[in-house]
Formats: C-alpha cells, sequence, structure tokens
C-alpha cells in the first residue's frame, strides 16, 4: 500500500516539539519577515509563515516594502536588522521584482549568517556537505536551507533510509537541488543530479530508489518512469488551468500523482507535501538562531 508522505501532518508535529523547546530554554524567538512589491503568491507565504510562527511562540515582525524599493534602502534595512539584537531571524521573501532579481546574492548575503533562517548564506552552504557532529557551538553553527532540510525530515520521520540508496534529484538550483544533493551525500546516500543537459532522464529516474524533483514542469515525471516501490518526494508547486475551480486553476507538482500512485512506495502530495515542512524548517533554524543568540549574550 502506497504511504502519503503528508507534509501537514508532519509539520504539525514538528510544531509541538518546537514549542516545547521554547518554553524548555526559555528563549523568546524573534524573525524579521521582509516582503518586496505586492505579489500575492508571497503575500500568502509571509502569512502561512506568520501564522505558524504564532502557533509556536516566535514574534514575527513584518516590513512591507514598495515593488520600487531601491537596492540601498533594502541594503540599509537588512544591516539595520542585522544589529538589532531583538532580532533574532532575517527572512528575505523571494522572488524579488525584476529591478532587484540580479542583487539577489548580494542581498542575501547581507544577511548576518546568525540570523539567515533561510540557510542560504554562503557560510552555510560551504558546510552543506559536512555531516553534523556534536561539538563546539560556534564551531558547529550552521543552518540548513529550509526545503532541502524538510524533505530529508519528512524521509526521516517516515522510517526512509537514506543510507547506501540511489537517489536521484532532477533539478540543480540553488534553492533546492544542488544544496539537496550536498545534504544527502552528508546522509551516505548514493547521489545523482539530473539537470536541463541530461541526457536519457527516463532511464536514470527509473534506476533510483528515491526520486526526488523540483524543477517547475507541471507533471513532468509519469508513472511509467518510475520503478516498483520507488519513494518521490516531489517539490514542485505548478498552477495549471481548471475550469472545476473556483479559482481557475489547480496546483500540482512536477510528478504526475495519478499515474505514479500505484507504482510508488511512499510519496509527497502536493500541495500538502514538502510545503509545510518547508515552514516548519524555517521555523526550527529560527529557534536555533535564538538560541545561539541566547548563549553568546552572557
Amino acid at each position: 500500500m502506497t504511504k502519503i508522505l503528508d507534509g501537514r501532518t508532519c509539520s504539525k508535529e514538528i510544531e509541538a516539539e518546537l514549542k516545547e523547546t521554547i518554553l524548555a530554554l526559555k528563549l523568546m524567538p524573534s524573525i524579521a519577515l521582509l516582503l518586496v512589491g505586492t505579489s500575492q503568491d508571497s503575500k500568502t507565504y509571509i502569512r502561512l509563515k506568520k501564522n505558524a510562527c504564532t502557533r509556536v511562540g516566535i514574534t514575527s515582525q513584518l516590513y512591507e516594502l514598495s515593488e520600487f524599493v531601491g537596492l540601498t534602502e533594502l541594503l540599509t534595512l537588512i544591516q539595520s536588522l542585522n544589529a538589532n539584537t531583538s532580532i533574532h531571524g532575517i527572512l528575505l521573501q523571494l522572488p524579488l521584482p525584476n529591478h532587484l532579481k540580479s542583487f539577489e546574492k548580494t542581498l542575501l548575503e547581507t544577511i548576518s549568517p546568525y540570523k539567515d533562517v533561510d540557510g542560504l548564506h554562503s557560510h552555510h552552504f560551504a558546510r552543506l556537505a559536512e555531516p553534523i557532529k556534536k561539538g563546539n557551538v560556534e564551531k558547529e553553527f550552521r543552518l540548513q536551507p529550509c526545503t532541502p532540510a524538510g524533505c530529508i525530515e519528512i524521509l526521516a520521520r517516515r522510517g526512509i533510509e537514506l543510507t547506501g540508496k540511489n537517489v536521484v534529484v532532477v533539478g540543480r538550483g540553488q534553492l533546492v537541488g544542488l544544496p539537496l544533493s550536498l545534504m544527502l551525500l552528508a546522509n551516505d546516500a548514493t547521489v545523482t543530479m539530473c539537470h536541463s543537459k541530461t541526457t536519457n532522464l527516463i532511464d536514470k529516474v527509473r534506476q533510483a530508489d528515491i526520486v526526488v524533483i523540483g524543477i517547475g514542469q507541471p507533471e513532468l515525471v509519469k508513472g511509467e518512469w518510475l520503478a516498483e516501490g520507488v519513494v518521490v518526494v516531489d517539490v514542485g508547486i505548478n498552477y495549471v488551468d481548471d475550469a472545476s475551480s473556483n479559482k481557475g486553476h489547480k496546483i500540482v507538482g512536477d510528478v504526475h500523482f495519478a499515474s505514479a500512485i500505484d507504482r510508488v512506495s511512499a510519496i509527497t502530495p502536493v500541495p500538502g507535501g514538502i510545503g509545510p515542512m518547508t515552514i516548519a524548517m524555517l521555523l526550527k533554524n529560527t529557534i536555533e538562531c535564538a538560541r545561539f543568540a541566547a548563549l553568546h549574550s552572557k
């Protein structure tokens, strides 16, 4: 029987644990959420993140900026938040308006690595392939990017082993595919990364024990691509026309769910799979930043 890897249920488990952690450590975590522009999708994601923060006891402060905000003004705001000791985490909602897209890396690198709750700073990226070890807190301080961390977390919590498994990652983007591949290596998986120039993609996918895909191509991977019993983690979020929906569209992943469901042993749904897990990892990173700040303020 196929196991549905329900991110909503799993994220609720994590939220309950994080709420207890905040109480046990007597923390007062806080996060600054930076929203540039008027994108409805971005507003929705910010609302979901704010609500999740409230549920676990994280204070969130929203900074809504004009879609025409200048680079200097945005950099100045980030630098002021870096210096504000009452703020433990800073999140810059992506994507940015067109005039700022080429400065995305500059902006993300300006966020202090000790407040980078998205885990996108080069300080953290450089450590992704290293197994996490217990030891000196300052030396070991690192945050993992939220979506890749959510992928690995849901597999771990549902008893799906990574060690020695053949994992095919479709997509090599900076936000998911590339960091996830490094994190999988750190968990002793054998990783094949596929991308737009990969030849014989279907054959490579068919050889996988676990497939992770996040390329933004609606329902690209069909059931016949998949080996019997494979585990599928679908990171794709795509809007496709649907006349039967009040909104005129529906959300689908990069995997054709209906044809895959009878072939796989486990699969994340879209929506309700990796999306909620991404937010749960954001909360976890925020608490880690607050914990680190508390340790080093004494």
